[in-house]
């Protein structure tokens, strides 16, 4: 995956385009995330109703009125632009687009449900597959992330903006984990003990994993089942990469976006980069032994 040092190379066999030219992307993602905030808050003092789409994955009407209102915002703005959003019926036409707006209203609808406040909203946009804009808001605690290629990455939090970059650590028994709250699979504490880790912390929402990682409270990140999709990982990765991090599947491998097939069947690995070699060689013992192959179960 081409870092933001090799500008001179390209994004699905096209140029770069200019840096910083994602400006006005990045202050309407932002602008639409805080007003999508608002909307969350009015459903979030309230019981809320919940539709479940399968036995683990709930839906509320906070949700849906969050996609709703963000896709007819963005499909305003950018008509020209395809659009995938959770809640929506996906669109096929999106396929032959070039840029498309990659939309979770509600990362985290567990831990909505459990008012725990680890939820956010995520506005990824991706140019040729690859990512190019993100924000991630967290509005119980007014915190956004945001970045855009070869922009870098900052966090606005008690109303300052602040750059955003990794750890340089690499040792394994220095690592902080960050796991998930609600998803924890069983292969993820195989992997800790594997990898040597003695610090793990648990979370809920993959943007707010990926926005420790980015603040330095936490150093890598490992989901090993086919749960993620592109909305759960198009915001993070172009903050974690801006900020010096690196997003890849559980052998190493780039994620690509706006495919036919949305889920991450290869799992998930994020890090602040020095630790990634070391991770990817804890995570494929483990999958080895656990009779996971790269070419099978996660497609």
């Amino acid at each position: 995956m081409p870092q933001r040092d090799d500008l001179s190379t390209s994004i699905g066999g096209l140029p770069f385009p200019t840096i910083g030219s994602f400006t006005e992307e990045l202050a309407l993602a932002t602008r639409l995330a805080r007003e999508a905030g608002q909307i969350v808050k009015t459903f979030y003092q309230v019981s809320p109703n919940i539709r479940w789409k399968d036995p683990t994955e709930p839906v509320t009407e906070a949700d849906r009125a969050v996609n709703a209102y963000l896709v007819k915002q963005l499909g305003q703005a950018y008509p020209a632009d395809g659009i995938l959003a959770e809640e929506s019926k996906d669109d096929p036409a999106r396929l032959s687009k070039r840029r498309v707006w990659i939309i979770d209203p509600l990362d985290g609808t567990l831990e909505f449900i459990a008012r725990n406040g680890e939820f956010c909203i995520m506005i990824g946009l991706a140019l040729d597959h690859e990512p190019i804009v993100g924000v991630v808001y967290q509005p119980i605690d007014d915190v956004l992330y945001a970045a855009a290629l070869g922009s870098g990455g900052f966090i606005e939090e008690f109303g300052e903006r602040f750059p955003l970059r990794v750890s340089k650590e690499a040792t394994p028994k220095r690592l902080r984990m960050v796991v998930s709250r609600s998803h924890r699979a069983p292969l993820v504490d195989a992997i800790i003990t594997r990898a040597g880790i003695q610090k793990v912390r648990s979370v809920g929402s993959v943007g707010l994993k990926i926005g420790l990682i980015v603040r330095r409270q936490a150093d890598c990140y490992v989901h090993p089942n086919p749960g993620t999709r592109e909305w759960d990982t198009c915001a993070p990765e172009i903050i974690l990469r801006e900020a010096g991090g690196r997003m890849t599947d559980c052998w190493d491998r780039p994620l690509r976006y706006n495919q036919p097939d949305v889920v991450r069947r290869f799992g998930l690995l994020a890090s602040n980069g020095p630790a990634h070699p070391h991770l990817v060689e804890a995570v494929g013992q483990v999958l080895d032994e656990a009779g996971v192959e790269p070419d099978f179960g996660f497609q």
